[in-house]
């Protein structure tokens, strides 16, 4: 393909594009937690607000992944909003294999049975509304039925494949 003048030589469209381009978008950091038998949880940085009213929002999670079966069966989730100071704890939740819910986690069962993390900036406990199957992944809408916004500290971001603070 030909160089466009000021935007690079474009490349054809594959999953290393998508992740490439994404590398460049500064995304909060989530958590999503699912009861089960085990609790499961993953790192999302892919939380959106949906609407207002109602309150919905969304998030990814890959089919493949060992919390989709908990996802998948959850009749209610929790979203929590990681603060900077949290990156081990992203860390963890991102680890293939890591045990999530060990010593090392401080969480508690919450509202529906959910398990909610401590020292989150914020969290909700949200009752899935849909799952809408897209690729390797499923889209999960979800609606907020209770939650806590006013967690102390800086929200964690994820940028260039690394967990970062916000700076001013």
């Amino acid at each position: 393909m030909t160089a466009l003048p000021g935007l690079g030589t474009p490349q054809t469209a594959s999953p290393e594009l998508l992740r490439s381009v994404f590398r460049q978008h500064a995304a909060g950091v989530a958590v999503i937690t699912a009861p089960g038998s085990r609790p499961a949880g993953f790192t999302a940085t892919s939380l959106t607000s949906v609407a207002a009213d109602p309150p919905l929002l969304s998030f990814g999670v890959g089919t493949g992944s060992s919390s989709w079966p908990a996802v998948s069966a959850a009749e209610y989730i929790g979203v929590h909003i990681l603060g900077e100071h949290q990156q081990e704890l992203a860390a963890t939740f991102a680890r293939s294999g890591a045990d999530r819910f060990g010593t090392a986690t401080s969480w508690r069962t919450g509202p529906e049975g959910v398990p909610l993390l401590d020292g989150v900036l914020a969290w909700l406990v949200c009752k899935v509304e849909a799952r809408v199957p897209a690729g390797d992944h499923c889209l999960v809408i979800a609606q907020p039925v209770v939650g806590d916004p006013a967690g102390p500290g800086r929200p964690l971001l994820y940028h260039q494949g690394r967990f970062n603070a916000l700076r001013d």
